[in-house]
């Protein structure tokens, strides 16, 4: 356990370096969520006045709705990471090492963690400096980060299986189309549960965007219900693990295969 530990924080370290080498990359991993923030934050900013819709500030209710977006969106590209690693040589020249197989797929997650974490405080930063107000304190901004996180690292770990199956950029790009959008408005990330058709509501029970959502809302309310707290964050935990282990498994199929 403390090889893997050691291995994993190695790979991480090398790939944070690449990161910051790319300083444009960095900057637009920052401005985007800013962005859709003030894109739709002006945009829906009347809905609050929809009568049962439960909010004040439309700006408050949009924060945590930014926040899911940015990680299902910045995340769900972590396979194009691993496609390059590939055919660049570098992935195979890996295997020739004692690095630990486990800590190359969960490095390569940590990392997209790391960057989450980033781009969460620079949206909260934002909402402050626009005005936003956070009830629930410190505690509540660090279950939308561990939320954020846990979520990212759900589609990270996705994102990385399918790209170790499938080896083509088109594959991750396709899939990447297909479910970004739906994921996001078939949750309350824009719109309140209660507006939403019966049908989109059944379908955001089991989308775990909006397990992100409710964790985040929750605990950022001024009398938060740690209990749903809890069971969304337990849910998100739960899909983080399922999908880390399944990309660590098919990284060991494709080391069979070479």
């Amino acid at each position: 356990m403390t090889t893997l530990v050691t291995h994993t924080w190695w790979m991480t370290s090398r790939r944070l370096k690449v990161l910051v080498r790319q300083p444009a990359f960095v900057v637009i991993l920052l401005l985007q969520p800013a962005i859709w923030l003030f894109l739709f934050g002006n945009l829906f900013r009347r809905v609050v006045e929809l009568p049962g819709f439960g909010a004040g500030s439309y700006l408050d209710y949009l924060i945590p709705g930014v926040v899911m977006m940015t990680a299902v969106s910045s995340n769900m590209w972590a396979g194009m990471g691993m496609l390059e690693e590939i055919e660049r040589g570098t992935m195979n020249r890996l295997l020739t090492t004692p690095v630990a197989r486990g800590a190359i797929m969960n490095g390569a997650a940590l990392e997209q963690a790391l960057s989450t974490t980033v781009q969460v405080l620079a949206i909260v930063a934002l909402g402050l400096l626009a005005g936003a107000e956070y009830p629930g304190g410190p505690a509540g901004l660090i279950v939308l980060t561990v939320a954020a996180v846990l979520l990212g690292t759900i589609f990270s770990a996705l994102s990385n299986t399918v790209g170790m199956l499938a080896r083509q950029r088109e594959t991750i790009i396709g899939i990447n189309s297909m479910l970004l959008l739906p994921l996001t408005f078939l949750s309350s990330a824009f719109m309140a549960e209660s507006l939403m058709p019966s049908w989109m509501r059944t379908i955001a029970a089991v989308n775990p965007v909006n397990w992100g959502l409710d964790a985040a809302r929750e605990a950022m309310s001024a009398t938060p219900d740690w209990s749903v707290v809890l069971v969304r964050g337990s849910w998100l935990l739960a899909g983080a693990v399922v999908t880390l282990v399944l990309s660590v498994g098919t990284f060991r199929s494709y080391q069979r295969s070479v």
